[in-house]
């Protein structure tokens, strides 16, 4: 298992595009890929609607856990779209 903690830098929070463009790129790897927001709010980055369900907003810190084969290069590859803000 391998975890990093990252920050929402977006202006207008988790939103479509960039829910879109993390679970797209969750999808590219084998390992089960979970985003956790608080104490009981878990979910699977590769879910569209789950991202999109906790409302994320700009400043908010969560947690990107990983297990599988490509764990750590799952969670350093979308970690780097938040520290990006996803382009926008």
């Amino acid at each position: 298992m391998y975890s990093k903690t990252v920050t929402v830098l977006n202006e207008q929070g988790m939103h479509m595009r960039p829910a879109q463009l993390l679970a797209d790129k969750a999808g590219q790897f084998t390992s089960n890929i979970t985003l956790r927001s608080g104490e009981d709010e878990e979910i699977d980055v590769k879910s569209i609607l789950g991202l999109l369900a906790l409302g994320l907003e700009k400043g908010t810190s969560v947690t990107l856990t990983a297990e599988g084969e490509d764990e750590q290069q799952a969670v350093e590859t979308l970690a780097q779209l938040f520290e990006q803000g996803f382009g926008e």
